[in-house]
């Protein structure tokens, strides 16, 4: 077994150990609301520029679009309850 095979081995069994870790550690409603946050925030935009930057448009489009996609789904949700006569 070479040097880097060992290295790649031990690098998965520590993610591995954090992974199982942060499960454990965290309840899973905290993590859910944790990854809410970062989606409807558009965290997944920050540093995604071809030069590691952010370009606020976009930022802002995402956090805008998945905002309004929420109050689509809450809408869509109330107008079922209303079709269904339990509303």
């Amino acid at each position: 077994m070479t040097e880097q095979e060992r290295e790649r081995e031990a690098r998965e069994a520590l993610e591995r150990v954090r992974r199982d870790t942060d499960s454990v550690g965290s309840s899973a409603l905290a993590r859910m609301s944790r990854q809410a946050q970062d989606h409807f925030g558009g965290r997944d935009a920050i540093g995604a520029g071809q030069d590691g930057g952010t370009d606020p448009i976009e930022l802002w489009g995402r956090r805008i679009g998945r905002a309004l996609s929420l109050v689509g789904v809450v809408l869509l949700g109330l107008w079922l309850l209303v079709q269904l006569g339990l509303l």
